[in-house]
């Protein structure tokens, strides 16, 4: 945890309401994204046994397993999911332009789960699905294993920073707000947002305190609350399998079936667009747009993929592949933390108490200063001398930006720590033109405030790594290519 959400935490608990800790939203929300409320059943593996899903709050689609140890019954659920899901990507597959020389639909699928167990279950219902036979013993639907493989997708999309195709509402509210609960309670998106959000003339303790009674507040899934599973949830499906297929006791016991469970989901599916309303209040940082245009490309080239006949994900990849996919998340994982910190003064704060970064004052400037470089080659090399109050943990020689002038880079001379304030000079590397003179504006002014952080996103570099035919046995050697086959069809779903 920061230090300014710590701060923040602190101060929400004295002013019993959560604390802003974001001036910008980071990230995109799209105008019609797909709200996704699953539930599983206690003691299964991974078992749907129910979910309500939709991209408008007042129609909202619920799907039921009336007995989901039932494996027919699992896949007949599947195969519903998969009609609304593929028809909703199939919605984003419109108008397109062309962005990085690649064609790109405007569109992009948004898939929002409460929290990161919903993101768990999408993980592991596609790959529960995406390997099924649509021949067979086993034989499921052409949409079933087409299901898993987009809900593949979602998952891995989930992992890379800053992607929007899918998230958990508690993670996106924590990114804006703390609370003055843990971390731990901020799992429960009711009590969240009774701390957020707190109805009229309730205080955020009052409201989350409220939001724990599972009466009131069932859990956000996918489990359920196990006083519900044993007094009402155990007898309901009990009553189903007691009676004859078909029966008007049967329909009568689906009725009840569902009647429950959508008391289960209905308040969870209403806390996911009053989250989202919430969310909606902020602007969204700058960077949050370059994102959303990355996450329509990726989905642009998986959908061309998918539609060309693309293989199913692997179960797992192989070692160059696991290797090149952790340094791309990495590098991402950086580029993120720099965008949010550029695009966000409380972000940035948090880098400002760690030292990685500062507010100061220009103090003094060497506009027109020469030096030799390696070269012999005489070049204009200003000067810029900053004073601030901050903490500065930068060293000597580190490359640092300013959040105004993120096209020019600057060099760490020295850091001159006085009684009350510390003096950074720098020397500015680009950014000015190549004239001896510097033009007006191109270097900082003497009284100008600026901030500069030395957390830049060229910091994590690509190792050379071999091609996938050429893995060392010491990593398995060359992986082997997926190749369909009837085991695929009896593998279990957890």
């Amino acid at each position: 945890m920061s230090a300014i959400t710590s701060y923040a935490r602190a101060v929400a608990v004295a002013e019993q309401a959560a604390q802003p800790i974001a001036t910008v939203r980071h990230v995109h929300l799209a105008d019609r994204p797909l709200v996704f409320v699953p539930l599983t059943l206690a003691g299964e593996a991974n078992a749907p046994l129910a979910a309500m899903v939709g991209t408008s709050e007042d129609q909202p689609t619920l799907l039921v397993v009336p007995q989901p140890r039932d494996r027919d019954q699992r896949f007949a659920f599947a195969g519903e999911l998969a009609d609304l899901v593929v028809g909703y990507l199939n919605s984003c597959c419109g108008a397109a332009d062309e962005i990085k020389g690649q064609v790109c639909y405007r569109a992009a699928p948004q898939l929002l789960v409460p929290n990161p167990a919903g993101i768990g279950f999408v993980k592991l219902f596609g790959r529960s699905t995406r390997f099924r036979s649509t021949t067979g013993p086993y034989a499921v639907t052409p949409h079933v294993p087409l299901l898993g493989r987009w809900l593949t997708w979602f998952a891995e999309r989930a992992e890379h920073p800053g992607s929007a195709n899918l998230l958990a509402m508690t993670e996106l509210l924590s990114m804006h707000w703390a609370t003055g609960q843990s971390a731990v309670e901020d799992a429960n998106l009711a009590a969240q947002l009774g701390w957020i959000s707190p109805p009229p003339g309730r205080t955020g303790p009052q409201a989350a305190r409220e939001a724990e009674d599972p009466l009131r507040w069932p859990p956000a899934g996918p489990t359920t609350d196990p006083v519900f599973d044993n007094e009402i949830l155990a007898p309901a499906i009990r009553s189903y399998s007691g009676t004859e297929p078909g029966s008007p006791g049967q329909a009568r016991a689906v009725e009840r079936l569902r009647h429950v469970l959508h008391g289960q989901l209905e308040p969870t599916w209403r806390l996911m667009w009053r989250g989202l309303a919430k969310l909606r209040e902020l602007e969204p940082g700058a960077s949050v747009e370059g994102r959303w245009i990355n996450d329509r490309l990726r989905f642009t080239s998986f959908q061309e993929y998918v539609v060309n006949g693309g293989l199913p994900q692997a179960r797992r990849d192989g070692a160059i592949a696991a290797a090149r996919r952790l340094n791309r998340l990495e590098r991402a994982q950086v580029e993120y933390d720099v965008a949010r910190a550029l695009d966000d003064p409380l972000v940035m704060a948090n880098h400002r108490a760690a030292g990685e970064a500062f507010l100061g004052t220009v103090v003094e400037v060497e506009r027109e200063r020469r030096i030799t470089n390696a070269n012999g080659n005489s070049v204009t090399r200003p000067l810029v001398v900053l004073r601030t109050g901050d903490p500065v943990l930068i060293g000597r020689g580190a490359e640092v930006k300013a959040v105004s002038r993120q096209s020019q880079k600057a060099v760490v001379v020295s850091v001159d720590r006085q009684d009350d304030a510390v003096l950074v000079t720098l020397e500015m590397q680009s950014g000015f033109g190549r004239s001896k003179t510097p033009p007006p504006g191109s270097v900082p002014e003497d009284g100008e405030t600026l901030v500069y952080t030395s957390v830049l996103s060229d910091s994590i570099p690509s190792p050379r790594l071999p091609d996938a035919e050429d893995t060392p046995w010491t990593h398995g050697g060359p992986p082997q290519p997926y190749v369909p086959s009837d085991d695929d069809a009896t593998e279990v779903w957890e």
